[in-house]
């Protein structure tokens, strides 16, 4: 007959966890919805609110603030997003495109200005 044997397993703790939230959230799932749920500290993030840049009709980008401040990287950043646009377009078209791309452009730099006033602690 052999002896017992033990081992170490690793748990997974199963527990709420009071986190700070920056002002600039969008807010997370409620506490008992799947969503909510993390496993790792490290898969904790802050998501501001999306902005989406889309051209007749169909969604370019989408970008938005974004911290996961227990990763190996917990810098704010801006997450960005490309969609899957994909046209041919005559002249007219192109001209709507590349106009369209320059409001994205201004909106995308309010956005950089945000997270520039944020990062200068003057929003935090």
């Amino acid at each position: 007959m052999t002896e017992p044997r033990t081992v170490v397993v690793p748990l997974l703790v199963v527990q709420p966890l009071e986190i700070p939230e920056p002002n600039w959230c969008a807010g997370h799932p409620a506490i008992d919805s799947d969503e909510a749920r993390a496993e790792f500290r490290t898969d904790i993030d802050h998501t501001g609110p999306e902005h989406h840049f889309d051209f007749r009709g169909e969604r370019l980008w989408t970008a938005m603030l974004t911290q996961a401040p227990h990763s190996s990287d917990p810098h704010l950043r801006v997450f960005v997003e490309q969609g899957n646009y994909a046209r041919s377009l005559d002249p007219v078209g192109l001209y709507d495109l590349a106009a369209t791309l320059d409001a994205h452009a201004d909106r995308l730099r309010e956005i950089a200005d945000q997270l520039a006033v944020i990062l200068d602690g003057e929003d935090r």
